[in-house]
């Protein structure tokens, strides 16, 4: 199995609300640690990388936001200015102007257009070796393969010049597995596992980037055995409830339940993981983060799941 943080372009996806963000965010604080110059970016325009790392609004400029560590937010015009600026040598313009419109035009009517900005932008930073490691927070789940193929559809859609030359290396890093990965995060939920595995068969069937790895996030603990929980069955009959709450002051039937409640909950979860185990590819590794019980988003959280992430790939 090829390193995670060794390889040097990674598109971190999912399906909304799994923590996609979280993990991305978090993997590029640990290549940061691990000594790696990493840029972390984020292709939404509602994107909140920003919250992660508990710093200002993101721009296209990328922003050192912690030692080796950059942050930035895709812009297509940005981008379509930077790719006229240094491929074509047209001087750079305050705005695009009516080229911005004609872009427009050409992405409604030829799909990849917008796509292929996005993905050159990060292809390019990796090719002129400005980091170690290059982390894309990618779209979801319904959008990121024509995301990554779209180099390859506009390789197909033109068939000399300049832009088919541009497309040929961006494809050769694309489906380089020593250089390019997708992490897919999933949650042990029904239709995160379910999209996960569609998702996986479609990166493998229509693209030709390689699927690293799968981050299952918030991953609750065993918190009880079996015989903590037989134990708790017995606590759970009249007269047992009725003393331990008479004992303690408080009601223990809400304890109780509370404590039934992790355990279904546990076991439910465990049954998707073990769907998603027996559904995956074999040589794509699963790495477990564990549910957070606190706040989501800020940098001790980033850090939390940093380190898990870290614990996981054994650094």
């Amino acid at each position: 199995m090829i390193d995670l943080l060794e390889r040097r372009l990674l598109f971190i996806t999912g399906k909304g609300g799994v923590g996609k963000t979280s993990v991305a965010a978090a993997l590029g604080m640990l290549a940061a640690q691990q000594g790696k110059r990493t840029l972390v970016a984020e292709v939404d325009a509602k994107g909140n990388l920003a919250d992660f790392y508990e710093t200002g609004r993101l721009a296209f400029a990328a922003r050192e936001v912690a030692p080796r560590l950059w942050a930035m937010a895709m812009n297509t015009e940005e981008s379509l200015k930077e790719y006229l600026s240094l491929q074509l040598k047209v001087p750079l313009l305050a705005r695009i102007g009516p080229l911005a419109h004609s872009l427009d035009f050409v992405a409604n009517a030829a799909p990849g257009v917008k796509e292929i900005l996005t993905v050159g932008k990060f292809t390019w930073e990796v090719r002129e070796r400005h980091y170690d490691l290059v982390i894309v927070d990618a779209p979801a789940t319904g959008h990121v393969v024509g995301q990554l193929a779209s180099p390859t559809a506009i390789n197909e859609l033109v068939q000399v010049g300049l832009i088919r030359d541009q497309t040929r290396w961006m494809m050769d890093l694309l489906s380089d597995p020593t250089t390019t990965g997708t992490v897919i995060v999933a949650a042990p939920e029904e239709m995160p596992v379910t999209e996960t595995i569609e998702l996986a068969a479609r990166i493998r069937g229509e693209t030709t980037v390689d699927l690293a790895a799968v981050v299952v996030n918030k991953v609750l603990p065993e918190l009880f055995g079996r015989g903590e929980e037989e134990i708790f069955e017995r606590l759970r009959e009249p007269a047992a409830t009725a003393a331990l709450s008479a004992a303690t002051g408080g009601p223990a039937d809400a304890v109780l339940e509370a404590a039934r409640l992790a355990v279904t909950l546990r076991r439910t979860r465990a049954g998707h993981l073990a769907r998603l185990r027996d559904q995956l590819p074999t040589d794509v590794p699963l790495l477990y983060v564990p549910f957070l019980f606190t706040r989501t988003h800020g940098l001790r959280a980033t850090t939390n799941v940093a380190e898990a992430l870290g614990a996981e790939l054994g650094y």
